[in-house]
């Protein structure tokens, strides 16, 4: 007996086939699709020239190592009407998909690798931001300082800020824009940054600060400056620092000197917390608020650049009838009515072991 073996039919055979075919092209592209390595999230920089065309882009993405076929970029792009990839420079991974790595050519980058950011801390003075702006640009400490000190700039500063006033330009200020560069971190596009750019962008955001507070303070911003400055270095929150100028009001309000050691320090332009001696504690200058002559007066002028915190609590402090206070070595602050209260109380501290000068 003869069997006769059905032979598939030519239309099954090429169904077959297409199916094959289909999914064999699915899976091709799934795999050329996905990220060249999923766990590798290393930044590559990718700079793609004006007037590149999409394969040569695909030859340079391949080259990168970022995705696994030029062709397929091509195809993807071309199937998908990707209106333009934009001329940039970017910062790509291996774990980012074809699909992604189009969508952010199709997007386009802010990226720029000269890009210099600056940061100015709270608390320091404008001679610390004078050396960070020195070494982050190419500008010269000489040169910044020269330019802060310069009445002719500080004029036009004047005339174009509101919170800038003629107090600022006593000439025993050191520094008038001291207090008035908001600390911040700041980018610029390139070291060659000007020092007028880099002024100009801290004041901005010391105006947007200041705004909420300017029907309070009005005319009288230098004042409340002033004190912000003080209680940044004499506090440490909101809290605390609101305390502090409420004791300083006191202070002032009753004829008494602030007597604060943060503007010693200043007055003499010595570094924070360095040995002094009792002469230069009572040195005479119009900063240092232990001298005798500085009863119920404020410092010329602020003794370094305040947070928001600090100029909070100038300008919204909590109301006391203290008139002293003394920090220990772990941040609490103790306040007293009376001098005898005072120093029974620094004793205290020193008998505990945790006077803030040990």
């Amino acid at each position: 007996m003869v069997v006769k073996i059905k032979r598939p039919k030519p239309l099954l055979i090429i169904i077959i086939l297409m199916i094959v075919l289909f999914i064999t092209t699915i899976a091709t592209f799934v795999f050329l699709n996905s990220p060249v390595d999923r766990g590798d999230n290393t930044k590559v920089e990718v700079e793609i020239a004006s007037n590149t065309s999409t394969l040569k882009i695909g030859e340079i993405l391949k080259e990168k190592n970022l995705i696994k076929s030029k062709y397929l970029f091509f195809i993807y792009v071309k199937m998908n009407s990707v209106k333009s990839l934009k001329a940039s420079t970017y910062v790509l991974n291996k774990s980012m998909g074809l699909v992604e790595i189009v969508e952010e050519l199709e997007k386009g980058s802010n990226y720029n690798p000269n890009l210099v950011k600056i940061t100015f801390k709270e608390g320091q003075r404008i001679t610390d931001y004078a050396k960070e702006i020195s070494d982050k640009t190419n500008n010269s400490y000489e040169e910044v300082i020269n330019l802060l000190k310069n009445t002719s700039y500080i004029n036009t500063l004047i005339a174009k800020y509101w919170f800038l006033t003629d107090s600022i330009l006593n000439p025993s200020i050191y520094y008038p824009l001291e207090g008035y560069l908001a600390p911040a971190t700041y980018d610029f596009k390139n070291k060659d940054v000007k020092i007028e750019t880099i002024i100009e962008e801290m004041l901005k955001h010391t105006e947007k600060k200041l705004s909420k507070f300017k029907d309070i303070i009005g005319s009288n911003v230098h004042h409340y400056m002033t004190m912000a400055s003080i209680v940044e270095l004499e506090g440490t929150n909101l809290e605390n620092r609101k305390m502090i100028v409420g004791v300083f009001n006191n202070r002032i309000n009753s004829g008494m000197n602030l007597g604060s050691d943060v503007t010693t320090y200043y007055g003499l332009q010595a570094a924070m917390n360095s040995d002094l001696t009792k002469e230069q504690f009572a040195s005479v200058n119009a900063y240092n608020t232990r001298s005798t002559t500085m009863m119920g007066r404020m410092p010329i002028g602020p003794i370094c650049n305040p947070s928001d915190v600090s100029i909070e609590a100038s300008v919204i402090p909590t109301t006391n009838d203290y008139l002293f206070f003394v920090a220990d070595k772990n941040g609490n602050i103790y306040y007293t009515k009376t001098m005898y209260e005072h120093e029974k109380k620094v004793a205290e501290i020193k008998a505990n072991g945790d006077w803030i000068w040990q």
